[in-house]
């Protein structure tokens, strides 16, 4: 008999995924252990998401609350707008069957099940599809990951990179909108690790939320965000991206540094030939970098978006600014900025962040060069 529970409503733009305020303390012989300290974080439908950090972050804890494993000390998880821990623990469970597919890091492959009975074996649970349609779409799922001539095999007689092929194919047999996966690769080599990475993207792009937790950072060179987390804390997002030869400690210490800045369309952040005192990264919006001409005839040399950033050139080089920068014209910015005594402390503490700014400031340079020579140009009529 199929179970009625819906699945999750599917709302483009939407936050699938709500956690707000969560806290998981764990207390031993030894005392008290704060995992997460008031984590707030979302996750919109389709996107590949990579949970980076380092052993004992609180990446896997992280994990277990939002998919339900474990019960959070405080705060909320929303999935799809639902509280999961609001239900009771058989309901959740059968929630968890229903709408989400989880690949552990050591595959968890029933080992007296061959891989087709393993993948099978979550439509058993919740009741999906019936009984004689299962062993069909196990086997378009094996095809999927390359292990329809495998599929009578047990776990033991593949390789390791198929067994998490296999345990793939498990994750989406409910057709869960939201797939959690926990150090899929920490096992495998290279191309096998390769292979994984391409089916999550796929699948990201069929709609499906991906979730993967990973300590190795060069994982997020493939997904469309990355989240860090360190010492139960998520470093903020905007810094992450901008800065990312940054070590998790500074990102985290460089959180607590910024200012939020908002400007409106339009609105001037810096004026040509004024002194700049701060580093900015947009965090939201657009920004026109700018040379004035006369009247109204300004010239947009560059157009920076979110995760780029602005007023290094001036802070490393000394003097004032070589053009103005202001908010597109469609949207308001939200930038983070940092003052000019953090910014040389964080060269300070990173020289290959140092080094990266500095080849931007000369590539920039680069581009105002041929920006004044257009203008020039333009103003004696040339070509």
């Amino acid at each position: 008999m199929e179970h009625t529970q819906p699945k999750l409503a599917s709302v483009e733009k939407q936050n699938l995924i709500e956690i707000q305020q969560l806290v998981k303390t764990f207390s031993n012989a030894a005392g008290e252990f704060t995992a997460l300290r008031g984590i707030d974080l979302s996750f919109q439908e389709g996107e590949f998401v990579a949970v980076i950090g380092k052993s004992g972050s609180g990446k896997s804890t992280l994990l277990n609350m939002f998919t339900g494993i474990d019960h959070p000390t405080s705060g909320k998880v929303l999935v799809g707008g639902v509280d999961i821990y609001a239900m009771s623990e058989s309901k959740r469970s059968l929630w968890r069957g229903r709408n989400l597919g989880i690949v552990f890091q050591f595959f968890q492959l029933l080992p007296m099940l061959n891989l087709l009975e393993n993948v099978m074996l979550p439509m058993d649970y919740v009741g999906m599809y019936e009984v004689n349609e299962r062993p069909k779409r196990a086997m378009e799922l094996l095809r999927m990951v390359g292990l329809e001539e495998q599929a009578q095999k047990l776990p033991r007689a593949v390789s390791t990179g198929q067994q998490q092929s296999a345990a793939i194919a498990r994750a989406l047999s409910t057709d869960a909108p939201i797939i959690v996966a926990d150090e899929p690769t920490g096992n495998l080599d290279s191309r096998s690790a390769s292979h994984i990475i391409d089916l999550f993207t796929e699948l990201s792009d069929r709609g499906k939320t991906i979730v993967m937790v990973t300590h190795d950072p060069s994982m997020t060179k493939r997904t469309s965000r990355t989240v860090v987390i360190s010492d139960g804390v998520i470093v903020n997002e905007t810094i992450a991206q901008a800065l990312p030869l940054l070590s998790q400690s500074l990102m985290k210490e460089l959180s607590a540094k910024v200012e939020k800045l908002h400007f409106q369309p339009g609105e001037t952040i810096i004026r040509s030939n004024e002194s700049v005192e701060k580093f900015f990264m947009i965090a939201k919006g657009d920004v026109d970098v700018v040379l004035h001409g006369r009247g109204k005839d300004d010239l947009v040399i560059s157009q920076l978006g979110m995760n780029d950033f602005f007023g290094e050139m001036e802070l490393l080089r000394g003097g004032k600014s070589i053009a103005s920068v202001r908010a597109g014209s469609e949207r308001p910015v939200e930038l983070l900025a940092l003052p000019r005594e953090d910014f040389n402390w964080l060269m300070q503490e990173s020289p290959l962040t140092e080094k990266a700014i500095g080849d931007i400031v000369q590539k920039r340079l680069g581009e105002k060069k041929q920006a004044d020579r257009r203008k020039r140009n333009r103003l004696f009529g040339r070509k």
